[in-house]
């Protein structure tokens, strides 16, 4: 009897605390912008998480936001640069409790909403995503082309900045934001690779916006990159902490990318190292990602030790070696790909040099020569810099190098060549002129 009475109180409880939790007002305390290329997100800071509605109108083109049991605290700010997209926003309550946002917009666009709970820099909030008129609401699918690249193509370098928009990443002492920092980082790296003959460069972020970690791997392989380095700013609980760091992805990260790779029939008739699976059986499809996947972790720690070789002469290295970790933003399974922990922005004196743009190009040329240094050795196939010639009867190495307009001690030293003799048959690396 007792246990049962214990029961029925405890219902009655729940249901005085439910009730209690729906009559809840949640506040509506603000909203911010983001745009990026292909959408705007419009971010609304509540007081409590809110159960909502969103849909579309049209005639004219309007977006509906109803939040059940919500007001606003204040009137809604003026958002920067909303003029191309919206015309106007309204509020108004609606059914005694709820509250309803209209979006009154200059063209259609396809919405999507979800709520993220509080982190250290923002409390519940409420996503909305703004899909541009033609751009599709899921992922976009990247399109690889099967026709072969042009020869003497450039070197790509995917350079992907870190976090963005919503995302501030960690924040220093100062009210630095990592975001910040490594966008401008990633830009002074851009107009280096863009100088440099046989390179370019693509940025997967331009600007102050949030990017999946997939989209960002997308941006990459539709370029066709030939690498890809994503640059961040280190945080721990200990501000002593200090140094740089680069990961390229571990054996385990790369086995359950594997498995999602071939689960998903849209891969299916993408390339992987240049050879496309949709007409492979199952069995040779996993042998050829295995086999594609493993080359592309050694090149990745290649590329990572050539790059950890550039920041070790600025600076304190947070370890010595390249780590191995399974960062999704390195999971694409043919483009040899790093993460570069710049700095602990957590680190009072670190965070400082961050802040510095000197610092930033100081810390940009470090990783230019590692990249660098990289694919002077190992250039890719059909690009400027692989062009090589095989020694015959007769051939000395000035006549090699005044045949490709390069500097004889340029050949030399690519080639790690230290006298004047030559073996017949051998291939020589010629560097690109001006490299």
């Amino acid at each position: 009897m007792h246990t049962r009475f214990n029961k029925l109180l405890f219902s009655i409880i729940l249901l005085i605390f439910s009730a209690a939790v729906q009559a809840a007002n949640v506040d509506v305390l603000g909203v911010r912008m983001w745009q990026a290329p292909d959408n705007t997100r419009l971010v609304f800071d509540l007081s409590a998480p809110v159960n909502h509605k969103l849909f579309t109108l049209n005639n004219p083109a309007r977006i509906v936001l109803d939040l059940e049991n919500a007001s606003l605290q204040d009137r809604l700010p003026t958002l920067a640069g909303a003029e191309q997209l919206l015309r106007k926003i309204r509020t108004g309550k609606r059914s005694g409790d709820d509250l309803r946002i209209v979006l009154d917009m200059k063209d259609t666009v396809r919405p999507k909403s979800f709520l993220l709970k509080p982190n250290d820099t923002y409390g519940h909030r409420l996503v909305i995503d703004l899909f541009h008129q033609g751009k599709k609401v899921t992922k976009p699918k990247a399109v690889i082309s099967s026709k072969a690249p042009e020869p003497n193509r450039d070197i790509v370098v995917a350079i992907d900045a870190g976090h963005g928009g919503e995302d501030p990443g960690a924040r220093g002492a100062r009210g630095t934001r990592e975001k910040d920092v490594v966008l401008a980082v990633a830009k002074k790296l851009q107009a280096m690779v863009n100088k440099e003959p046989g390179m370019r460069a693509v940025l997967t972020r331009r600007g102050d916006y949030f990017l999946s970690l997939r989209k960002r791997i997308d941006i990459a392989r539709k370029n066709r990159a030939d690498m890809f380095i994503s640059i961040h700013a280190d945080a721990f609980h200990n501000p002593k902490a200090r140094g740089s760091s680069v990961y390229a992805l571990s054996k385990r990260g790369a086995s359950s990318e594997a498995a999602k790779w071939l689960a998903n029939s849209e891969n299916q008739s993408d390339l992987v190292g240049g050879v496309s699976l949709d007409d492979k059986d199952d069995l040779l499809a996993s042998v050829l990602l295995d086999l594609s996947q493993t080359a592309t972790i050694e090149a990745s720690l290649d590329i990572g030790s050539s790059i950890l070789g550039g920041l070790k002469q600025i600076g304190k290295v947070h370890k010595k070696r390249v780590q191995q970790a399974g960062f999704v933003v390195l999971k694409s399974p043919d483009i040899p790909s790093v993460l570069v922990e710049t700095a602990f922005i957590s680190n009072p004196t670190e965070e400082k040099r961050l802040r510095s743009a000197s610092y930033q190009r100081k810390m940009a040329r470090a990783m230019m020569r590692g990249i660098r240094n990289y694919f002077t050795k190992f250039p890719p196939e059909g690009t400027q810099l692989a062009r090589q010639h095989t020694i015959k009867r007769g051939d000395t190495l000035s006549q090699i190098a005044a045949r490709y307009q390069v500097s004889l001690q340029k050949l030399k030293n690519v080639n790690r060549i230290r006298g004047d003799q030559l073996k017949i048959g051998r291939t020589l690396t010629i560097p690109f002129t001006g490299s």
